[in-house]
Order: structure tokens, then C-alpha cells, then sequence
């Protein structure tokens, strides 16, 4: 049995909703688990570890959790950019052909060695940013076989990056083309892409894009009824250019989380916390769009909604792979405490992924997900804007590479 001891570190250990510092700590992984924490001077002679690591004062965190992100895409959309600062709307660009449905084209076309290849380059920049858990919605396919072709890309990166990857099935993201009417659309999901890819076991939960360029609270709640009835977990893109209530709905259905939440109502945050449905603050999506509609945020703290940060990596609004710009931009734009901010990339987003027992935290029994870093104070994660400080992570309780 292979033991790794780490010595001599600071211990962020992200237990009760706070940083919970623990300063010249150890701790031992065995089993690709954390098996046990305690002072430096305290550990226990019979360790006889096969790894030791002197840590010389850096700091160890859990592993980050980027708990949304569509990974898995092909195709280029800076074009969009350009368009929005020239003052038009999302809606517009949608409309004009642009937004999803360009993205969707594209990915179609692509190989799944192409789409593997791509998605792997940016999975990459996460590892490096002490990523060790990742999820990706599918969404760019759109047809059975173009949504399972994505949902295996993001399995297969599961398989063979040192990553857990957590998979989503978004395809009720937007009206593909082949289809004029979105009930319709709706039903086929039920019908025919949802039991495939739970035969197949494709997918941890499904997710879907509630907005008025989207799909309506009532198509919403058809599909999340056939979702429960296999028994299939429901996470919900909410409320992000206009208040239809969405968080409220993913509440209704005992939602894992709802996602961007910036129109939320102080309704649905209390149906969410009733529901205990996480916030998703997605502030990097917020910025390139450049909205100026801020999430309630005091309404999620004054009624405990735990809130999430990501980056929601997608080609189109949000072309990002930096979890840490997300954690800076949370508090910068929505003013959260840089300490909310941690917490919404450590055990908030594995509350939002429903892994709050196996991840997010040290605390012994967890799995060994661990990064460790050179810095003054876990503070300087979210307050700096440069290269990542990494000395090493790991995931499982092996190394990254």
C-alpha cells in the first residue's frame, strides 16, 4: 500500500464555510484518500510513509471544482465579440444565426478525435490551475448521435486526464434546426436522446437553458418530470437575462443547483433554500456579455443558498479556462468576500455537483484531491492576477502531471 506524507504545510482545510486554517500540519493519503490530519509534531510513528513530502510552509487546499463548463466544443465565435461591441444584443446575434447553433454546426462537423484533442488541450489548463474535478455539459450536439458523441469525448478525458469529470446532458440548450417547434424538440429529448443516454450511462444529471431565447418554465418542467422518473439527477441554466422564475423551478424539482441566477427573485432564493439548491455564479459569463444585472447576492447569504463560482467555459460567452479569473471576478463584480469566493470553487461546487461527502474539503475519508501552493495566504488566490503559484496537486492521491 502506497503512503504519501506531506509535512510541514498550512492547511486551508474549507470546513465550516470558512478557510479553516490549520498551520504546521500533516497529512497522510493512503487508499487514494486522506487518512489522516493533525500537527506536524503529532504524527504517527508507524506511518512508515513511501512518499514524503516537506512542504516548507506552502499551503494545501482541496482541489478546485470548475462545477460548469462546456468543454467539449470545435469552432470559433470571436467574431460575436466583435458584434456585441458594436451594440448588439445576444438575442440579436442568436437570431442573426450566430450564438449556440453556430457552435452546433461546427461540432457536429468535427471528429470525436478532433473534439478529444481540443477539449483535452483545455481540461489542461485546469490541471494546471489545481483543477482536480470538472464538468462538462453536452449541448453543441443537439441530435442523439452528436450528444453522444460529446458525452463520450468528456467520459473519455475522464478515463485518461487525472480528472474526475462529471457529465451533463444539455441538449435541450436551443431549437436545432431540424426541428420548428420547440414542444416537439422537448418530446423527442424525452422520448428518444434522455433513455439512450441513461442506458448508456452517459450522463450524472440533466440540465436545461430556461430563457426566453431557450425553453419555457412549462417545457422545462416536462423534462425534468421524465428525468425524475429514471431516476436521473436536475441541474437548470436560470434566470440569466430575464426573471422566468427558473431557480424557483429547479427548487421545485430538488435541483443540485441553478445556474447564472442573476434575474433571480427573492422567491425562488427562498425556494432554493428551502430546496437546498446551490447558486452557480458564473461571473466571467457576466463580463464578456458585459451585463450590468448583478445576482441577489445578500438575498442568497441573508437565506443561506451556498453559492458556486465557475468559469462556464464555452466558445461563445465565455471563452475561458481560468477558474482563478472566475474567483476574482466574483468578488470583484459581484462583491463577494475572497473567502465566499473559495468556498464557491472547493465544497460549494461539490455541492452543486451532489460530491459534497467525496470532495471539496480536507477532512479524512475524502478522496485525496489536493493542491499545493506558494502562497502567502489562500487570499492571494483570488486577489492576483498572474500565473497560477502551483507547486504540485493531486487527484485520487496521485500526482498531477
Amino acid at each position: 500500500m502506497t503512503t504519501t506524507l506531506i509535512r510541514n504545510a498550512n492547511l486551508a482545510t474549507m470546513t465550516n464555510d470558512s478557510i479553516s486554517h490549520l498551520p504546521n500540519h500533516a497529512l497522510i493519503i493512503q487508499n487514494q484518500r486522506i487518512a489522516w490530519i493533525g500537527p506536524d509534531s503529532e504524527i504517527p510513528a508507524e506511518t512508515n510513509p513511501t512518499e514524503e513530502i516537506n512542504a516548507q510552509g506552502a499551503w494545501l487546499l482541496p482541489g478546485f471544482i470548475d462545477c460548469h463548463t462546456h468543454l467539449v466544443y470545435a469552432g470559433c465565435r470571436a467574431h460575436e465579440y466583435e458584434a456585441r461591441l458594436e451594440g448588439k444584443s445576444y438575442q440579436t446575434i442568436c437570431a442573426e444565426g450566430g450564438g449556440i447553433l453556430s457552435t452546433v454546426h461546427a461540432t457536429r462537423a468535427a471528429s470525436e478525435n478532433a473534439l478529444t484533442e481540443g477539449a483535452s488541450k483545455r481540461a489542461q489548463d485546469f490541471i494546471a490551475q489545481g483543477v482536480t474535478t470538472l464538468d462538462i455539459k453536452s449541448g453543441y450536439g443537439l441530435t442523439l448521435e452528436s450528444e453522444l458523441k460529446i458525452l463520450r469525448v468528456a467520459k473519455k478525458l475522464g478515463e485518461t486526464l487525472p480528472l474526475r469529470v462529471i457529465k451533463g446532458l444539455l441538449a435541450a440548450h436551443t431549437l436545432p434546426p431540424e426541428f420548428t417547434s420547440k414542444d416537439d424538440y422537448i418530446d423527442h429529448i424525452i422520448a428518444v436522446t434522455l433513455p439512450q443516454i441513461n442506458k448508456e450511462n452517459l450522463a450524472d444529471y440533466i440540465d436545461c437553458f430556461t430563457e426566453t431565447v431557450g425553453f419555457t418554465p412549462d417545457q422545462t418542467r416536462r423534462l425534468f418530470r421524465a428525468a425524475k422518473a429514471l431516476n436521473i439527477a436536475i441541474r437548470l441554466h436560470a434566470d440569466q437575462l430575464s426573471n422566468l422564475e427558473g431557480a424557483g423551478l429547479a427548487a421545485e424539482f430538488g435541483a443540485l443547483s441553478a445556474d447564472h441566477v442573476e434575474y433571480t427573485s427573492e422567491a425562488s432564493v427562498k425556494h432554493m433554500a428551502e430546496s437546498g439548491t446551490v447558486a452557480v455564479l458564473l461571473p466571467t459569463a457576466f463580463y464578456y456579455l458585459r451585463e450590468t444585472q448583478l445576482p441577489p447576492i445578500q438575498s442568497f447569504r441573508d437565506h443561506g443558498v451556498p453559492m458556486a463560482i465557475s468559469t462556464d467555459c464555452n466558445p461563445g460567452t465565455s471563452p475561458s479556462t481560468n477558474l482563478l479569473l472566475a474567483l476574482n471576478m466574483a468578488s470583484t463584480l459581484f462583491g463577494l468576500t475572497p473567502t465566499e469566493s473559495l468556498l464557491g470553487a472547493t465544497i460549494n461546487a461539490a455541492r452543486a455537483l451532489g460530491l459534497q461527502n467525496e470532495i471539496g474539503t480536507l477532512e479524512v475519508g475524502k478522496s485525496a484531491d489536493l493542491a499545493l501552493w506558494a502562497i502567502d495566504h489562500p487570499i492571494q488566490l483570488v486577489a492576483q492576477l498572474q500565473s497560477p503559484p502551483l507547486i504540485k496537486s493531486w487527484f485520487s492521491g496521485k500526482h498531477q502531471e
